[in-house]
């Protein structure tokens, strides 16, 4: 079953509440998306601490072959 960008966003704002969080939907197919969140928390990490922080937020959507979330490309930063 699909998942949709607004419940994939709210996952993630769940964790980053002060985020900037964009979703988009790369195929139409509401199983392959993009995400960029920047938050101010990630100022200090390396790009694997802050994609994985983000990955947690989604409480188990994207495991194994029954997770809802099939793909997500995900870019993470912290604001300039």
């Amino acid at each position: 079953m699909p998942i949709e960008g607004k419940d994939i966003e709210a996952l993630i704002r769940e964790s980053f509440p002060k985020a900037r969080i964009t979703i988009t939907d790369l195929a139409g197919d509401g199983n392959h998306w993009a995400a960029e969140v920047i938050d101010e928390s990630f100022r200090g990490m390396n790009r694997v601490q802050q994609q994985r922080a983000v990955y947690s937020s989604l409480k188990g959507k994207m495991d194994g072959a029954h997770g809802e979330l099939h793909a997500l490309a995900l870019t993470t930063k912290a604001p300039e």
